[in-house]
């Protein structure tokens, strides 16, 4: 990105422009990482812990969601756009078309974590029966359907929570859990963030969300997920994660017009190198590589 270094009388009318001043008056960089809020909270931690490792740049991280992140990586609006799903075909056309160059980076890996009530019964689950939860046109309306029953839940019927369209979560539960071609059932109810699942899940017996392994509570439950060949179940974690073992397992991505350099450049290694894999690892999710922490 341009315009990085303009005077600090800009400061309160341009800080959202990439404007940040130090002590002395000395100019710092500003890199501009925006997208998935399910990599919000450790995106925020890398950014806090780089301004011991470069004092020179300031990383200003926003949320909004994987769709946001990309379409503004698109726009040449920021420097990194965080994701967690995989660019579309139509996305990878669009960004060409207005001549930028998508480079894909993985920083880690998730655990998509189905949420239950911590009353609910329901201790494991498999694909098609979430699908049957979930999918639009599914027999699965409320917890007797499964042969359960939740104490608090008055009419058993279930409580269908998801996250809105511009998220990367809700795209690729959708791909994994409802195919290609599924959508959702009407009547979901649609959190913007990863927190707000878990929060509505934690207070509402007939319940149950999806959201990312690094938001669980000692307040909820996670469902342990039937594998599709039908060989036990697994529960999400972080080794399930970094072994793919877990179903709902993905990929955490950042995104950049072409390869990064300078300031851009050096805060990726960075977050790949072990200081930074340690910061994600200390935040719930899988790092992308072996790496010791102490």
């Amino acid at each position: 990105m341009s315009n990085r270094f303009l005077p600090n009388v800009f400061l309160a009318a341009l800080a959202g422009a990439g404007l940040l001043a130090c002590g002395g008056g000395q100019q710092r960089e500003v890199i501009q990482n925006k997208g998935s809020d399910t990599l919000v909270n450790v995106a925020q931690a890398w950014a806090e812990a780089y301004k011991d490792v470069d004092p020179s740049v300031a990383v200003a991280v926003s949320g909004g969601g994987s769709g946001t992140g990309i379409a503004a990586m698109i726009n040449g609006t920021v420097d990194i756009a965080n994701s967690s799903r995989t660019m579309k075909d139509r996305e990878l056309d669009l960004a060409r078309q207005t001549g930028q160059d998508p480079r894909e980076h993985v920083v880690g890996y998730d655990a998509l974590a189905v949420y239950l009530h911590a009353a609910n019964p329901a201790g494991e689950l498999s694909i098609a029966q979430l699908a049957e939860i979930y999918g639009d046109g599914g027999s699965y309306t409320h917890w007797t359907d499964l042969g359960v029953e939740v104490p608090g839940c008055q009419d058993q019927e279930i409580v269908v929570v998801s996250r809105q369209n511009n998220s990367g979560t809700y795209a690729y539960f959708r791909e994994t859990v409802l195919g290609k071609r599924g959508d959702f059932r009407l009547g979901t109810r649609d959190m913007h963030g990863s927190k707000d699942v878990v929060d509505l899940v934690e207070k509402t017996p007939c319940a149950i969300g999806y959201s990312g392994l690094a938001y669980a509570t000692d307040h909820v439950q996670m469902a342990c997920i039937i594998k599709p060949e039908g060989e036990g179940c697994v529960t999400p974690t972080v080794a399930t994660a970094s072994d793919g073992s877990y179903p709902i397992a993905r990929p955490l991505l950042m995104y950049t017009n072409g390869e990064p350099s300078g300031k851009v450049g050096e805060y990726l290694n960075w977050i790949k190198s072990d200081a930074g894999q340690c910061i994600i690892l200390a935040k719930g999710y899988a790092p992308a590589r072996q790496v010791t922490c102490g």
